[in-house]
């Protein structure tokens, strides 16, 4: 095993600026190359002496990286990436269209598993962090209902994909939480909500020229897994509007175990986070679990996983005994 771990990233949007941040406050971690779909000498890294390739590299590369970190949409990327790169890499992604989780792990399942590789899908936030305190608040609390709301921030993973509606030049969607529903389940009296009850979600879009207005929008209302079961607002702006208005990435939101542990006392578990930058966030836990996959995959833990299977401590630079002695 190398002194360092030796990270790539496929991909260079937010997503990808952001892993190359993260990396950079990790000692034990360094940047071996950036691979992109572009022309790399088009493309302007964080760190002038990153060196960029062209996503077609790959396959001469894969005995120079440990683990690459993926950093393509959900909607399109990731469902013919994830698999392909599995066969040659350690690999990490943020798949996040919860429905498809199953099938998506059994696509990369199999490559990892054939070529002795690890790879670690739907990592980040939620999926992610809010998947990890979901099955904690149901072990801790069995006799119990749990909630969880997103917002009020802008989703990466729904921004791309009304980009990628035919007409759409540009856009970006909010997710906004229900107020009174939150104070409804802060309160332990464990509502019956229904998803539209939760949460909104508003869309801004730029169109391309000659785009039906009407089309788009209800391309966009009727998405399937993305929109189809909330209550959508669609607002057309132009391009300036977007630019000044919608570049910041803001999000958090959080996850609420309401459960009685006798029928007399009812307790609350409430994990929540408050996020400036939803990209670099996301980045972060991504650059972390590429540290628990090279140790894995270090140990013969081949295939794909989740952070259901990932032990804490592999997160950590820190040693076991470190942890025990600062952190238990």
């Amino acid at each position: 095993m190398s002194a360092t771990i030796r990270l790539g990233i496929a991909g260079y949007g937010n997503l990808g600026r952001g892993v190359e941040a993260a990396i950079a406050k990790n000692a034990d971690m360094e940047l071996v190359g950036i691979y992109t779909r572009r022309n790399p000498s088009e493309l302007t890294p964080l760190n002038a002496g990153a060196q960029v390739f062209s996503m077609d590299d790959l396959d001469s590369h894969a005995d120079q990286v440990d683990v690459l970190i993926l950093c393509g949409g959900s909607k399109s990327d990731l469902p013919e990436q994830g698999p392909a790169l599995a066969a040659l890499f350690n690999t990490v992604d943020s798949f996040d269209t919860h429905a498809r989780i199953p099938e998506y792990f059994a696509a990369v399942d199999a490559p990892a598993q054939a070529n002795n590789k690890t790879a670690l899908i739907s990592a980040g936030w939620d999926p992610g962090m809010f998947s990890i305190n979901r099955v904690y608040g149901e072990a801790l609390l069995p006799d119990g209902d749990t909630y969880t709301f997103w917002g009020r921030g802008l989703s990466q993973g729904h921004s791309d994909a009304i980009r990628r509606v035919d007409g759409v030049a540009g856009g970006v969607q909010y997710t906004l939480p229900s107020q009174t529903a939150i104070d409804q389940v802060r309160s332990g009296s464990r509502p019956e909500l229904t998803t539209r009850q939760k949460h909104t979600r508003e869309c801004f879009v730029v169109l391309e020229d000659g785009a039906s207005e009407d089309a788009v929008r209800a391309e966009i209302v009727g998405m399937p897994h993305y929109f189809d079961q909330y209550h959508t607002t669609v607002h057309v702006i132009t391009a300036e509007e977007l630019t000044r208005d919608h570049a910041a990435m803001p999000h958090g939101g959080f996850v609420i175990r309401s459960g009685n542990t006798t029928d007399g006392h009812s307790q609350v578990i409430e994990y929540s986070l408050a996020l400036e930058s939803n990209p670099e966030f996301t980045s972060s836990v991504l650059v972390a679990y590429a540290r628990a996959v090279h140790r894995m995959n270090a140990t013969g833990q081949f295939g794909a996983k989740t952070v259901f299977d990932v032990a804490p401590g592999l997160l950590s630079p820190k040693s076991a005994a470190e942890l025990r002695k600062e952190l238990l």
